[in-house]
């Protein structure tokens, strides 16, 4: 905690809004995507979804292939507690469906369905979107595809195989990858290298909690100095890679309200 503290700090004080960047790829990002106040109508299924959620206090065992909770003891948790102290915020999912209208994405990579939130809200981004989201708990990823279902979400593929199983065995290009479900540093770098031959040049990876640790800090600065990433933008919270060849490598330090 003291390390995402000091980083925070260092974070606020190097921070720039949209009138600081000299990108036009990301000033537009940031203006027409991050500050985005329209109301979507998709937001009320999304509030809807995690209203559901929060209602919901039947338990079940999770069985945690990361690096663990700093919330939980055991494994048999209640889903509402669950969505109360380790789900998505409200601002962070909608962020991640304006993320995914915005660039338009057809394919996309989740690692780390957890309970849904954030898979709910890729699926809603674009009705002709394929949304493939890997779990390696099965019992979080049956309770994630009851809502699912219940919310007749149609273009959710769930897999339930370890990250690096799954990596292994797939060869698609995907638009849009996020990973939000393993905060340990090392492996979320092989992840990264794993995820290379599944890019293309308009890709976005989103990269969650790069702060969580030390190690998960260094394994970002690794990342965003990698050749092949072009334009790379740290959000405090998230980070965002690109691998855009027609742009010049730079690095952005952006503050979302």
């Amino acid at each position: 905690m003291i390390h995402q503290s000091k980083s925070y700090i260092k974070f606020i004080r190097l921070a720039k809004n949209r009138h600081g960047v000299h990108s036009p790829f990301v000033y537009d990002l940031v203006t027409n995507c991050f500050n985005d106040k329209t109301k979507y109508p998709e937001y009320e299924t999304l509030k809807k979804h995690r209203k559901a959620l929060r209602g919901d206090t039947s338990k079940f065992e999770m069985k945690d292939f990361g690096q663990g909770s700093r919330v939980f003891k055991g494994n048999a948790r209640k889903v509402s507690a669950v969505i109360k102290n380790a789900g998505m915020k409200k601002k962070r999912q909608r962020l991640l469906f304006r993320l995914a209208k915005y660039f338009k994405s057809e394919t996309v990579l989740e690692l780390g369905t957890s309970l849904g939130l954030g898979t709910v809200a890729l699926s809603l981004s674009n009705e002709f979107s394929t949304i493939q989201t890997v779990e390696g708990c099965p019992n979080t990823l049956q309770k994630a595809q009851e809502y699912f279902e219940k919310f007749n979400l149609h273009n959710i593929q769930i897999h339930q195989k370890l990250f690096s199983e799954f990596l292994q065995n797939t060869h698609e290009k995907f638009d849009l990858i996020f990973i939000d479900g393993d905060h340990n540093g090392e492996r979320t770098l092989e992840y990264f290298h794993s995820l290379l031959k599944n890019v293309h040049n308009n890709s976005v990876i989103v990269f969650d909690d790069i702060y969580w640790s030390k190690d998960m800090t260094t394994a970002w600065q690794q990342i965003i100095a990698n050749d092949i990433v072009t334009v790379s933008i740290d959000t405090f919270q998230w980070g965002l890679v690109f691998f855009r060849k027609e742009q010049a490598k730079q690095h952005f330090i952006i503050r979302i309200g």
